[in-house]
């Protein structure tokens, strides 16, 4: 038997802070090497943090890279154990995205990624180059401070794998395992037994499986050793890195990390039997017959043993059953994490949300405190960088930490109600009550004062006064008094969160917490600088369907009860007057329900389609309940209605990633922000394929204006104002 002991780890690193990120990788080496492992496999990017994007472009970053491994290779930290460090590197005229591989203070060779992640919330193509030479290795000159520190001049650089005197190891970078032939394959066929694949991989709901099933894939029908390794935790921008670093082999996973936690570092160890893999090897003729005339890779040497010989002493790690987490689960802790990194990070005291009682704020309201019962159960559990970061932010007085969630929330979370005449008492109601469940400190508060003072001033320059439509007033008017209230809410929120520590001799300032979610956005069903625009948004990337099930999920596992009650009532801006025969329906103002905005994203974005393919793939689903002129209404009036409010997206509060359609216009959905939105050639074409699928002589009747349910300026905030 050849028994080895590999390591791998979940680190939260911080984009270019280089000693956290330093502090983070000796500590994981340190954990490892207690382990007793030969092999430890950082994420991707790891010295500097995935996140730097443009800093990439910076000598300085290549540079204080270089630095950092110099001290980490002048200690004692490789003696005796294969690292895999990942950093930035310029050779000659480009740079690259590399896996340093070192071994007893020694650099043994660099490893380029040769496919690089370009699409979604990637952009790697921008600052790196792909190495494309795959058939020999290069020297590499050291910089010359690097060169005298460790007394070596070059080293080798390309697409290759270490043979040692009893294995081959290889890297293999994130995206690489995911391209059509992945190196892994070629590799096998030349002898590698342990992969080593560092990423940057960020959380998306119900994306694990996908990432799990391609590990287990690569060993399953080729065996080997497959280690990943992943960040975990915000680094610094709108993506949570999901951790779950594990191991697997022959396609069984073996040991597997926690996708969603606060701890900085966390190590996981497997021990394995390479004689496994070289027995399901010589067990599968087709792999033998291909290896016999493989493409041969190249390799560097390295004179050293990593594996133990047969040892009853030493227990070798067992097939595991993979541990998943529920979407409802994955709503709390991710966002949950996100937020307590960006609060520790920013230098903030706290957080404070406008909680209006409806399903979008009480999510947000939920998973903060979510957040304090994590903080409280890793205090408790001994992570002693958790408890430090809680006692300076709460406030607590020497020798006290918390010990209670809703004690902590009180101290770092403020909650305020901005009711106004049109507010119901059942929201009211509502608000209070969670907060109370949470532990927030909770205001409520009337704006009713500043809309009559800014309609009475409006009057003095005008000499009119707008109405309600319910009141007689046209949809401008109607429009214009909820657009009134809603941006009151932002500059109170934000007045609010810059004074009340101050209030309360506390120092510092709170972030204010946005909850708009994905589908209004999509749809533009918000006011442009209302309560959607805040500091952060912990669930701008969620759909409607999503974050009303995870109430549902959190009224029993959070102990949130009153969130049933949220969860049932329908939504409602609570914009307009209540009368006895009208009530203000978010459905009802969009013209479509959030079941439908969903698929309309996922067919836009997952899908590519535009309005013409949109509405035929809609008649195939829809065909069964709607004509073919009634799904043309609905992909005209989502287009129309799209394309008008598309422009808020500009504007849109930084917000957690998690979906698939998220229309966020920073980096992840890149589109014009100025449409035609009648949309004529296109609109054109459906009316056509409508009137060969009716058989209609007339045809359709196309709108150039008003298309669907709503007309244009209608309801709440539908238009670009």
């Amino acid at each position: 038997m050849r028994l080895l002991k590999v390591a791998t780890c979940n680190l939260n690193q911080w984009a270019m802070d280089f000693d956290c990120n330093v502090k983070h990788i000796k500590e994981s080496i340190e954990e490892a090497k207690r382990a007793g492992a030969v092999i430890r496999l950082g994420p991707e990017l790891e010295i500097t943090g995935y996140g730097c994007e443009d800093h990439f472009l910076e000598l300085d970053t290549v540079n204080h890279a270089w630095e950092c491994l110099k001290d980490i290779l002048l200690g004692h930290w490789t003696d005796g154990i294969l690292c895999s460090f990942g950093m930035p590197v310029i050779k000659d005229s480009e740079r690259y995205n590399c896996q340093v591989l070192c071994y007893n203070r020694k650099i043994i060779m660099i490893r380029p990624k040769m496919w690089l992640a370009n699409d979604g919330n990637y952009r790697e193509l921008r600052w790196f180059t792909a190495w494309k030479l795959k058939d020999k290795l290069v020297d590499f000159q050291l910089p010359r401070d690097i060169s005298e520190a460790l007394s070596q001049t070059s080293v080798p650089f390309g697409y290759g794998y270490i043979q040692f005197l009893d294995t081959a190891v290889a890297a293999e970078v994130c995206e690489e395992l995911f391209t059509p032939i992945p190196p892994h394959a070629e590799l096998a066929l030349n002898g590698v037994e342990v992969f080593m694949n560092a990423s940057g991989s960020h959380h998306q709901l119900r994306k694990l499986d996908v990432r799990l099933r391609a590990f287990i894939g690569a060993t399953h029908t080729r065996g080997g050793v497959y280690m990943y390794s992943n960040h975990q935790g915000c680094d610094g921008g709108r993506l949570y890195y999901d951790g779950c670093s594990c191991v697997v082999v022959n396609g069984d996973l073996v040991a597997q990390g926690s996708q969603f936690s606060l701890k900085d570092v966390e190590v996981v160890v497997a021990h394995v039997d390479l004689d496994a893999v070289a027995s399901l090897r010589g067990s599968i003729s087709s792999f033998q017959e291909q290896a016999s005339y493989k493409t041969k890779v190249p390799s560097v040497a390295a004179s050293y043993s990593l594996c133990q010989s047969f040892n009853l002493k030493i227990s070798l790690s067992s097939p595991l059953e993979i541990n998943y987490h529920c979407a409802e689960e994955e709503i709390a802790f991710g966002p949950g994490c996100w937020l307590w990194d960006y609060l520790r990070r920013s230098g903030a005291s706290g957080f404070l949300l406008p909680l209006s009682g409806g399903a979008d704020s009480s999510s947000v309201a939920a998973i903060v405190g979510c957040m304090c019962q994590l903080i409280v159960k890793e205090i408790a559990n001994g992570d002693e960088q958790v408890k430090a970061d809680a006692i300076r932010i709460g406030h607590y007085a020497e020798g006290e930490f918390p010990t209670d969630s809703r004690e902590f929330a009180r101290r770092i979370f403020y909650t305020v109600f901005m009711g106004s005449e049109n507010s119901s008492e059942a929201t009211r109601t509502r608000a209070k009550v969670l907060a109370d469940e949470v532990g927030s400190w909770h205001l409520d508060v009337s704006i009713d004062g500043i809309v009559s003072a800014l309609l009475s001033l409006f009057q003095t320059l005008t000499g009119k006064r707008p109405r309600y439509k319910v009141d007689g007033g046209s949809n401008i008017e109607n429009l214009g008094l909820q657009n009134i209230q809603a941006r009151i809410r932002m500059v109170l929120a934000f007045m609010l969160a810059s004074l009340l520590p101050w209030v309360h001799s506390k120092p510092g300032f709170y972030l204010v917490l946005g909850s708009s979610n994905v589908d209004e956005g999509l749809r533009g069903y918000l006011t442009k600088y209302d309560c959607s625009s805040a500091d952060i948004n912990p669930i701008g990337s969620i759909s409607k369907q999503d974050l009303r099930a995870f109430l549902r999920w959190a009224a029993t596992h959070l102990r949130y009860s009153s969130l049933a009650d949220i969860e049932a009532a329908p939504p409602t801006a609570e914009l307009e007057p209540i009368r006895s025969n009208y009530s203000q329906l978010d459905e009802v103002d969009m013209g479509m329900t959030y079941e439908e905005l969903s698929v309309y994203g996922r067919l836009r974005k997952i899908y590519r389609c535009g309005a013409v393919s949109m509405f035929k793939n809609l008649c195939y689903q829809w065909g069964a309940k709607l004509s073919p002129s009634e799904v043309a209404e609905k992909v005209k009036h989502f287009f129309k209605y799209y394309s008008i409010n598309r422009h808020k997206m500009t504007v849109l509060t930084p917000s957690y990633h998690a979906e698939s359609y998220s229309p966020e216009d920073n980096r992840f959905d890149l589109r014009q922000f100025l449409y035609n939105s009648r949309w004529p050639y296109q609109f054109g074409k459906i009316d056509k394929l409508v009137k060969e699928l009716n058989g209609d002589s007339v045809g359709v009747r196309r709108e150039s204006s008003g298309m669907g349910v709503v007309a244009a300026g209608s309801g709440n905030p539908n238009v670009g104002l």
